[in-house]
């Protein structure tokens, strides 16, 4: 499997601090688009706005992945995911189980 994003971006990608009563929720993040991922959000679903782009510096070119863990501490599995891309498109998904979530994956 190939990995774009250098391990030390990689682990600061989540980098959120976590109460050790919360269970983390991990997935695998593909992108099969045809433009580089530049821009990526995980939020709550119950909140009213995007947390910061944890792609912040970096990017996942088309035909790669990465490893997300979410560590927040909150204890929902529902959240909202947004991609923006290097071509100016985006895409967001919503009302998503992470708790459940093996793998995202962005296509055009």
């Amino acid at each position: 499997m190939k990995k774009l994003l250098p391990a030390a971006a990689a682990a600061a990608l989540l980098a959120f601090q976590a109460p050790a009563f919360a269970e983390d929720l991990q997935f695998l993040l593909v992108n099969e688009s045809s433009a580089d991922l530049v821009e990526f959000n995980v939020s709550p679903a119950s909140s009213d706005s995007w947390e910061e782009n944890l792609l912040e510096g970096g990017y996942l070119a088309p035909g790669y992945e990465i490893d997300v863990e979410i560590a927040d501490g909150a204890t929902t599995c529902v959240y909202d995911i947004r991609g923006g891309f290097s071509d100016g498109s985006e895409a967001e998904d919503f009302g998503l189980d992470l708790c459940d979530l093996g793998e995202y994956t962005f296509t055009d």
